[in-house]
């Protein structure tokens, strides 16, 4: 979890969206697609932003937890 949230904050997400983001994402992404994830650092955008730089990824099921986890995120339906 810390590695993977720490990951997220690289890549530009908040401190909020990043936590709540990487317990979803451990849950449910083996290590091999956390790894590829773990590649997308960039300046500070927005969930929409890495979602989209999720997709380049070309794994269709990190990007659908990436996805519903971002959309939970932002709504407060997950914490």
């Amino acid at each position: 979890y810390p590695r993977v949230k720490g990951a997220l904050l690289d890549a530009g997400l908040s401190e909020r969206n990043a936590a709540c983001m990487a317990d979803r994402m451990t849950d449910s992404l083996t290590i091999g697609q956390l790894r590829k994830l773990e590649r997308l650092q960039g300046e500070k955008r927005s969930l929409a932003d890495y979602v989209a730089a999720v997709r380049r990824v070309d794994d269709a099921e990190a990007l659908t937890v990436t996805a519903s986890s971002a959309a939970l995120c932002a709504t407060g339906l997950a914490r």
